[in-house]
């Protein structure tokens, strides 16, 4: 059960839908680690009145990018497809990337139309991916390899966890050392006005002959 478990972390997959207005903009944060494997299949469908549904408008096109928040929002996918499609990409940096998808129309213009949009994108390290298509691999083979594959999914998965640990421990402890020397400052600060002040008041009084 915990192999299953560990398992099912490897590769991650999400179907979503949205509704927008005209030549709105959808958008969707993934935070993902270095070289993994992006499958993004989406759909488009318009609202039409006559029929009260949503249907595929081949008409329509979409403008799909990616940007690395991480790095500024550097592009690294800007593309334009058919109302309904898929694309891959493989990341190359680890960090936080942003998906964008916007319907328009085949002239290119922006559709004031109601959009449905319908995404599945699933994501997993490029290893995980390959072979997939060869039907001739049988099927027990098949289980095995991409059973050692998502075990080293795991543990790449597993390594990446911990680097951010340690990274986030380090950062922890030089603030609490900046904090520490800090404090150490002030307090040195604080006695030595308070031997100034004293030295100053014995001088004081040694003048005025009260000592």
């Amino acid at each position: 059960m915990q192999l299953l478990g560990l398992l099912s972390l490897a590769a991650q997959a999400s179907a979503l839908y949205f509704y927008l207005e005209g030549g709105s903009r959808q958008c969707v944060m993934e935070d993902l680690s270095k070289d993994v494997m992006l499958v993004v299949k989406y759909k488009v469908e318009e609202f039409q009145p006559q029929h009260n549904s949503y249907v595929v408008n081949h008409d329509m096109g979409v403008t799909a990018t990616i940007d690395e928040v991480f790095d500024n929002y550097h592009r690294v996918v800007n593309s334009r497809g058919k109302a309904e499609g898929k694309f891959t990409y493989t990341t190359q940096d680890t960090g936080l990337h942003e998906l964008c998808f916007q319907a328009a129309a085949s002239n290119g213009w922006f559709t004031s139309s109601r959009i449905r949009l319908h995404l599945d994108i699933v994501s997993g390290f490029s290893e995980e991916f390959k072979g997939k298509g060869d039907e001739k691999v049988h099927d027990l083979g098949r289980q095995v390899e991409e059973l050692n594959h998502r075990l080293k999914d795991v543990l790449r998965e597993q390594s990446y966890q911990r680097t951010r640990e340690m990274e986030f421990r380090d950062q922890s402890e030089r603030t609490n050392a900046k904090v520490a020397w800090w404090t150490l400052v002030q307090l040195f600060v604080i006695l030595a006005m308070c031997a100034w002040q004293l030295t100053h008041l014995r001088g004081f009084f040694t003048k005025q002959k009260l000592v």
